[in-house]
């Protein structure tokens, strides 16, 4: 795979609807290759299913593409920790209590194929028009789980909004990143800021009627960095912004939002239970962890005085769970993957004078680090599709066809 190539004199786009005019020079199987893209990244906030489906179909047309061209794909530079990250969960479960058990989760590791596919074939305008269908497709879905709440009575912790998805946690995850994607483009967009704006009440209120607080608190992380990343000054708006909405907010999500500094809640002293449990299973498997798919089995063996739940899944936290079911080398290249991908983010985002897209990604990364403290977002497909499309767009949009490109990783 080759190094990240740059065109010298391109400027990042990252607000222009004129994504697709490209196509129509294009021949008929890059039309259809980057239409299949476009169709994956929508499908994303749909269905699994039609996601996945769709995603395989442009990975073939890609292949057939490359094999024309006789071309070797490209990678950005976080990709190689990606792929440390996987490799290092592989082994994760040859090392496993239950080997058998383990290897079904490690199939979502071919979701990485997301980063190459998006860098590819989203180059430059094609990047801010997937962004044109994430917020598109995002506000449908706020206003299907809107409807959820307000008609079919999803308006209770027993039963919460999910839109079209399966549970409700993946819903406000995605719902998370895609007010990050909008406020991105609304503060650092010079054009096409009335859509973003017209839509972010409707994801703002379909978020809260989730009920769902680790998402609550990434959304706030995200929107306050695009707010330091403009003006230090924009920041005084967010307490403004939250106590309106709190005053505004029905009682069930008002008594919500004061449940998260609630320290006897039932769900925080069960989060803190599992950070204990996790620590104890660390412990005793460091290097390889017990295994991935095998919490649920090891949880009770494990389970410390004070936690609520006899079982539990996962522990709720993205680096506590990773340490724990694969151990502290597969942590180890987290870690690695996430501190090159903010590298490379803040470098495109100082060195460039459109900033929508970089500033977009660094918000999303600092949303999924502070809401993966308290749920384990980057297990769960959906959302892990989601984040990779819009954390790989910014490296896609430098990529676009033109003049000689000066080789220059990112």
């Amino acid at each position: 795979m080759s190094a990240t190539s740059i065109p010298a004199n391109h400027v990042l786009s990252g607000a222009d609807n004129t994504g697709l005019h490209g196509l129509h020079a294009a021949p008929l199987l890059d039309r259809v290759t980057v239409l299949l893209l476009l169709g994956f990244v929508a499908a994303v906030q749909i269905s699994i299913v039609v996601a996945q489906a769709l995603l395989a179909a442009t990975v073939l047309c890609w292949i057939v593409q490359l094999v024309r061209d006789r071309e070797r794909p490209a990678v950005p530079a976080f990709f190689w920790p990606i792929v440390a990250y996987s490799v290092a969960s592989a082994l994760s479960v040859a090392f496993s209590l239950d080997p058998v058990t383990s290897f079904q989760p490690i199939k979502k590791l071919l979701l990485f194929v997301s980063v190459p596919l998006v860098y590819n074939l989203a180059k430059g305008r094609h990047a801010s028009t997937a962004v044109d269908v994430i917020l598109s497709v995002g506000a449908v879905s706020a206003a299907f789980g809107i409807v959820q709440y307000g008609i079919f009575e999803y308006d209770f912790l027993g039963q919460r909004p999910h839109g079209s998805l399966g549970h409700y946690m993946t819903y406000s995850g995605l719902l998370m990143l895609v007010v990050c994607a909008a406020v991105g483009r609304l503060v650092f967009g010079s054009r096409d800021r009335t859509w973003p704006a017209l839509l972010l009440p409707a994801l703002i209120v379909a978020l809260a009627v989730t009920f769902t607080r680790s998402a609550w608190v990434g959304a706030c992380v995200g929107v306050s960095l695009l707010f330091v990343l403009k003006d230090f000054r924009l920041v005084a708006l967010l307490p403004i912004v939250v106590a309106v909405f709190f005053a505004a907010a029905p009682e069930g999500i008002a008594q919500r939002m004061v449940s998260t500094f609630d320290l006897h809640d039932p769900t925080s002293r069960d989060r803190v239970a599992m950070i204990r449990t996790g620590a104890a299973i660390i412990k005793d498997h460091p290097l390889m962890g017990v295994g991935p798919n095998m919490i649920e089995r090891v949880y009770p063996q494990y389970r410390q005085p004070g936690a609520v739940a006899a079982v539990n899944v996962h522990l709720h936290n993205v680096p506590l769970q990773i340490a724990a079911e694969r151990g502290l080398i597969t942590l180890a290249a987290w870690v690695w993957l996430v501190a090159s991908l903010l590298r490379s983010l803040v470098r495109v985002f100082r060195t460039h004078t459109d900033r929508v897209l970089s500033a977009t990604a660094l918000a999303v990364v600092a949303a999924m680090l502070s809401a993966g403290l308290f749920e384990h977002n980057f297990g769960d497909s959906e959302f892990l599709m989601l984040f990779l499309i819009l954390v790989t767009l910014p490296f896609a949009a430098l990529r676009d066809e033109g003049p000689p490109a000066l080789p220059l990783r990112t």
